[in-house]
């Protein structure tokens, strides 16, 4: 048998055993992606709540919710659709409710013109929890591990607005298994490519038989 060459089968072996991990761990986000997803259907079913005073994490997203807007002290807009399907600008109030922490964010509503100013000044709120607005980039979101900030969709839309479309449960990615798949993928082919590339060396090094 050829004696393997000692650097390139240790680069080759970690390399493989790296994307077998990451395959596992994508199964492992599958699993708990599943579970987030009958949370979130239980969610749509339960009665309304109060707005979470710490708005973080994933645990009510899909939720009914109430909240007080205060003071409208800033705007945000995002690209969004309104819940006829049409294009155009989400328009997002920065209220102050009283309380400490951050500001509570809520959608009040798709505008056509992105430079559409609301004239909304708060006041009582109803509807539904989503995420909002993340600056952090999909490689940045794998490191870093700080829950996403929570934000309400209004059930009615403030003047001059259209409704937003609700968060919808078939908008929550859930591709862990292809990814899973790709990493298996991935580790096999390394491990062909680096057989055959043992086997050409051997045939390289194979001194040829002498003329007759």
């Amino acid at each position: 048998m050829p004696r393997l060459p000692l650097i390139p089968t240790i680069v080759v072996t970690l390399a493989v055993a790296a994307m077998i991990a990451l395959g596992i761990w994508q199964l492992q986000r599958r699993e708990e992606k599943n579970a987030a997803l009958i949370t979130y259907a239980q969610n749509m079913e339960k009665p309304a709540m109060a707005f979470p005073r710490l708005p973080v994490g994933d645990q009510y997203l899909f939720r009914k919710a109430s909240a007080m807007c205060l003071e409208v002290i800033g705007w945000q807009q995002q690209g969004g659709r309104n819940r006829k399907g049409e294009t155009g600008w989400r328009q997002i109030a920065q209220c102050r409710t009283g309380a400490e922490g951050p500001v509570l964010l809520i959608d009040v509503g798709v505008a056509k013109d992105p430079k559409f100013k609301p004239e909304w000044g708060g006041g009582p709120i109803t509807g539904t929890i989503t995420h909002a607005p993340d600056s952090r980039t999909l490689i940045g979101s794998l490191f870093d591990r700080r829950p996403k900030s929570l934000m309400l969709i209004a059930d009615l839309a403030a003047p001059g607005l259209e409704v937003t479309a609700k968060p919808d449960l078939s908008s929550v990615p859930n591709n862990h298994l292809a990814y899973a798949v790709q990493w298996f993928l991935f580790a096999l082919v390394a491990v062909v490519i680096y057989l055959l590339a043992l086997k050409w060396r051997e045939k390289k090094a194979t001194p040829a038989p002498p003329k007759a």
